[in-house]
């Protein structure tokens, strides 16, 4: 289905503040709280919304190094690529990691306590992994604009 210009604002609101009520949500686009909540049901229903969440401030959590790795991978066969995700996935300093196409085959969004710990994930779980043919990292020194909203 094709959204609308008033879910296409519903979208944009919630995700600036997924705890609007349904009556905030209403004034700030001229419907009822029932409109909107029915509205809010279908959209998620529809799988426009994936889920709620809360974003956490990760140097109040002691994670003050944020990084991303590119890994070059030696073997391109299913068997290593299973064997590859399943490590990344179980890696709780692998916040976010996507497949790309040119000299790089993965790129991870991570974030560590520091620079020792982020050695560590490189030089002990990244690189003696037996599929893995090298590894770039570069580091955040400043976030200019965090991770934003979806344009709707």
């Amino acid at each position: 289905m094709k959204l609308d210009i008033i879910d296409a604002r519903l979208l944009a609101e919630l995700q600036k503040d997924a705890h609007l009520t349904a009556a905030e949500l209403g004034d700030m686009l001229a419907l009822s709280p029932s409109q909107i909540g029915r509205r809010r049901q279908r959209l998620e229903a529809e799988g426009y919304i994936s889920s709620y969440g809360a974003k956490l401030d990760a140097k109040r959590l002691g994670l003050t190094v944020q990084g991303f790795v590119q890994v070059q991978m030696a073997a391109h066969d299913n068997k290593a690529a299973n064997a590859f995700a399943s490590l990344i996935t179980r890696r709780p300093e692998v916040i976010s990691a996507w497949t790309l196409t040119g000299e790089a085959d993965y790129l991870l969004h991570v974030y560590c306590e520091d620079l020792a710990a982020l050695n560590i994930f490189i030089q002990e779980v990244l690189l003696p992994h037996p599929a893995v043919a090298r590894v770039q990292s570069q580091i955040v020194m400043n976030e200019l604009k965090a991770d934003a909203p979806l344009p709707t």
